[in-house]
């Protein structure tokens, strides 16, 4: 499966965060895409219509699993998608800006 390091990840990446609502809720990366991979089918749609059109899907979860499955679905679409290695806990630890919806410092539930 494609998969790309926190360090590989360059600002105005498009980033595909794939927790529930509680963990987006705690702190989520600054401008990435939330779609639950509870409802992704049903969603799945709004991906398409706000990713790159020739652009890379980086797709991330809490630790890799969930993430690693839509990226297996995005990639058998025809979709350039790569797993984020470590989810939000590596991108957390590397020192990478984590914050609310309302731009307040968060965490990674």
């Amino acid at each position: 499966m494609p998969t790309v390091e926190i360090t590989d990840l360059k600002d105005g990446d498009f980033l595909l965060d794939v927790r529930e609502d509680d963990e987006w809720q705690a702190g989520h990366a600054e401008g990435a895409l939330h779609i639950p991979i509870s409802e992704f089918v049903a969603r799945y749609g709004e991906l398409t219509d706000a990713a790159p059109q020739d652009g890379r899907v980086h797709v991330i979860c809490r630790s890799g699993g969930r993430s690693a499955q839509v990226t297996m679905y995005l990639f058998q679409q025809g979709i350039d998608a790569v797993n984020v290695d470590g989810g939000m806990q590596v991108w957390q630890a590397a020192g990478r800006p984590v914050i609310t919806d309302d731009g307040r410092p968060g965490f990674v539930l």
